[in-house]
């Protein structure tokens, strides 16, 4: 057996700025792998973050690390021990599920053994900005079924009173990606109960977050940048009740399967989450989402373009990419 391995960066131009407590985004930076056998391609997308120490280079650096071992025909299995987790790995781990699928004429889901993913609602992000302009985003978001509602340190009460006053109906996440204390997570239960806000995600910095441990809040909470795998699961075990799965985080689907049973196997609620991303990234993570509580998968949505064939929103229902896009 002898493969190809191709990687490519592609930056994504926003159509609009993605804003949240640690900085503001004008574009979707990705790296694209394709790994061919026998005429067949297999495909898959990684998104290096910056939270995690990673970068474009540093992620086309890792897969070149193991370029050896893929093209001699290395597995998901044997990828899993010859690279850490990360965005890196997640582009390389796809798009050997794409290329397995191909080449046996079988569906991913089928192999995974996992329903195969239909419509299903999608939270819809708005981003953080003075109280007045995210009312007027959430205006026209009021008739979906979810919304995320990213908010910081500042005055994050009158962030989310103004988004549910505009948007009475909707489900709401309220996200402040690790920029709250413990003294502002104490101020804000009264407005979390007020507003009947659904999830509250990853309040504090990962690294701060003992102060959770045993916390009675009146809403659950969501572990994002303080979980990655399986073996995080006993470290935030008392501190959340809901993991937020990215595949971009676990390192691919197959850490990613892994993870979810191992979640639910502790009593742990399972959301699906994306970074900033085009529809190659959203495709394999939608396996995790049909089983999720909670999915936030809105990423293509961000994006001027995306890739062709790629899912679409529907009403704030997430239609998957159209047949033959991945796996």
């Amino acid at each position: 057996m002898r493969r190809s391995l191709t990687i490519t960066p592609h930056s994504f131009a926003l159509a609009r700025p993605f804003r949240i407590s640690r900085g503001t985004k004008s574009a979707a930076d990705v790296v694209h792998v394709v790994i061919g056998e026998n005429g067949v391609a297999g495909r898959g997308e990684g998104v290096p973050y910056p939270r995690y120490g990673e970068s474009v280079g540093g992620a086309i650096a890792a897969i070149e690390a193991v370029r050896a071992a893929i093209e001699a025909g290395a597995g998901r299995d044997a990828i899993a021990a010859l690279m850490p987790a990360g965005a890196a790995r997640n582009a390389v781990d796809c798009a050997l599920w794409d290329l397995e699928a191909r080449l046996a004429g079988r569906r991913v889901a089928e192999l995974a053994e996992v329903p195969a993913p239909g419509r299903m609602a999608t939270a819809l992000t708005v981003g953080l900005d003075t109280p007045d302009a995210m009312a007027a985003a959430a205006a026209l978001l009021a008739h979906v079924p979810l919304l995320k509602v990213k908010v910081d340190a500042a005055d994050p009460a009158a962030q989310v009173r103004a988004v549910r006053r505009a948007a009475p109906g909707p489900r709401l996440i309220v996200d402040p990606n690790e920029s709250w204390t413990i003294a502002v997570l104490d101020r804000m239960q009264d407005v979390l109960a007020e507003a009947r806000v659904a999830l509250l995600e990853q309040p504090l910095p990962a690294e701060a977050d003992d102060a959770l441990v045993g916390y009675a809040g009146a809403v659950p909470i969501a572990a994002d940048e303080a979980l990655h795998g399986v073996d995080d699961l006993d470290r935030i075990a008392g501190r959340y009740g809901v993991v937020n799965i990215k595949l971009d985080k676990t390192g691919g689907l197959t850490a990613a399967l892994a993870l979810a049973d191992a979640a639910r196997a502790r009593g742990l609620g399972v959301m699906t989450g994306c970074m900033i991303c085009s529809s190659l990234s959203i495709a394999p993570a939608l396996l995790i989402a049909g089983r999720s509580a909670f999915v936030d998968l809105d990423g293509p949505f961000w994006l001027s373009h995306d890739l062709d064939g790629g899912g679409t929103e529907d009403g704030g229902m997430l239609v998957p990419p159209g047949e033959g896009f991945w796996g």
